[in-house]
């Protein structure tokens, strides 16, 4: 294997339920509702795991140290986390309404800024995202909405079908709403600020903890009923910033992806099919998602038809 997989990660959320395990076949532990499963994450609280090959059992982080030239490129600070966190989310219910801040203000907050792109890989006939506010909404009947505990309204929600995607830029308002089976690819952070959760309890039974304040400090005002990204052709870019690119390609059986060596790491998501590598006939299966080191060169194969595959680049290298 010349590529890197790791072994998931998997978070209980009072939102979650089984949808890993009967939407893309995952053993998932015990029998606690299951939100997320942390793909690729270099973090002090959670580090994801070589699962096979020569490196197997190294986190990330020591992967990076070990292996900062090959992996990242020439020159890559070999001390600094890995940039991207990918993950699976399972929303069987309504996630909590939030936001997360912006570069220029997290630090004032203790906090780290985080942008987003989902990416929907399955959605049922009631799915939907709630993105933004309606036109017209003031600061102030928000504010006013949320003491009385009726912001609800005042919030876009947007219907949501496989293969849309929404680019979530940090200061953005917005929840998943249940029916929604998500690849989220975002900046390296975990700062999330809670500003309206429907009067939910979390899995103790208790009130979860709301930032109004902080949340109050982050929102983008002026950001008024978003539109989801509709897939359109074979290849289309779906997610374009200084921070990182997602490209969305749907390939034939027997199409064909190429990756140089020496360019840059990729990461490689399959939403739908499974690839193969062409030089050692290895596998990535449906719902897998690992990393391409900059020093190696591949040529994915699609196995099926169709195989939707999600490439991330831009955020590393040379």
């Amino acid at each position: 294997m010349r590529f890197y997989a790791f072994k998931p990660i998997y978070q209980e959320r009072v939102w979650g339920g089984r949808g890993l395990a009967d939407q893309l076949g995952r053993a998932l532990p015990g029998e606690a509702p299951i939100g997320e499963s942390w793909e690729i994450v270099d973090r002090p609280e959670a580090q994801s795991v070589v699962a096979e090959g020569p490196q197997a059992g190294l986190t990330l982080r020591e992967l990076v140290e070990k292996h900062a030239d090959t992996v990242m490129g020439p020159g890559y600070d070999a001390s600094t986390p890995f940039p991207i966190l990918v993950k699976w989310l399972d929303c069987q219910d309504r996630l909590s309404l939030q936001v997360h801040p912006p570069a220029d203000i997290a630090p004032s907050l203790g906090g780290e800024p985080k942008t987003e792109n989902w990416y929907v890989a399955e959605a049922e006939p009631h799915a939907a995202m709630l993105i933004g506010l309606k036109n017209g909404v003031t600061r102030e009947e928000f504010e006013t909405a949320l003491r009385e505990n009726r912001a609800e309204p005042l919030v876009h929600r947007i219907p949501a079908k496989k293969g849309e995607s929404m680019f979530v830029r940090s200061g953005r308002l917005h929840a998943l709403d249940a029916g929604c089976l998500i690849l989220e690819i975002q900046q390296n952070s975990d700062t999330t600020y809670r500003v309206y959760d429907w009067g939910r309890v979390g899995l103790d039974g208790q009130p979860r903890q709301l930032h109004i304040e902080e949340s109050l400090k982050c929102i983008e005002f002026n950001d008024y009923e978003p539109d989801l990204l509709r897939p359109v052709g074979d290849k289309q870019v779906i997610a374009e910033s200084e921070l990182f690119n997602i490209t969305r390609y749907t390939l034939r059986s027997g199409q064909k992806l190429e990756f140089p060596a020496g360019e840059q790491p990729r990461l490689i998501g399959v939403v739908d099919g499974a690839l193969r590598d062409c030089a050692d006939e290895t596998t990535i299966g449906r719902s897998a998602n690992v990393l391409l080191p900059y020093a190696e060169s591949f040529t994915l194969e699609a196995i099926h038809s169709p195989t939707t595959v999600l490439v991330t680049d831009g955020f590393g290298g040379a």
